[in-house]
């Protein structure tokens, strides 16, 4: 039964990525709560390190590529800093679509943050919307990254726990 739910857990946790949401957090809870029950007896406590290092490099990845791909792009810094505070911002509010409206923001606000900042800059439109279509692009990269993040923890969980 235990195990059971953890595989619920994981699963669940990959869902929530791509939404914005902590999901690669929830598998590693999910993944103390299971290591408490057993007494990390098939879980160790350096497997649960693996997995708070990998979710940790997750949020690291998520946060930074949409500013490293606006500055790819030809953006300043100003304009990374747009995009990574776009995204967050759009994440957030959302936009109205049911059970996607977040995704949707993260992506809007990252392109339109990036975009606004580069404008605060120079003036030149065709610029900043390019600068702010790489802030869109290192976005999808980041939830894909992200995503790829949360495979490998529940590959190394559910492994574990089944050894």
């Amino acid at each position: 039964m235990g195990y059971a739910l953890l595989v619920l857990a994981q699963v669940a946790g990959l869902l929530l990525i791509p939404f914005g949401l902590p999901g690669t957090w929830v598998q590693v809870g999910a993944v103390a709560a299971y290591g408490f029950a057993t007494g990390f007896s098939t879980l160790g406590w350096g497997t649960f390190a693996l997995l708070l290092v990998l979710a940790a490099a997750g949020e690291a990845m998520e946060f930074a590529l949409g500013g490293r791909y606006a500055r790819k792009y030809g953006g300043s810094r100003r304009a990374a800093w747009g995009a990574i505070l776009g995204g967050l911002v759009g994440a957030f509010v959302g936009v109205p679509v049911f059970l996607i409206g977040s995704v949707i923001g993260a992506f809007v606000g990252a392109f339109v943050g990036a975009a606004a900042m580069e404008l605060t800059r120079k003036s030149e439109l065709r610029g900043a919307l390019r600068v702010g279509w790489g802030a869109f692009v290192g976005r999808m990269v980041a939830t894909a990254a992200k995503s790829a993040i949360g495979v490998a923890i529940a590959a190394v969980a559910l492994l574990s726990a089944a050894g």
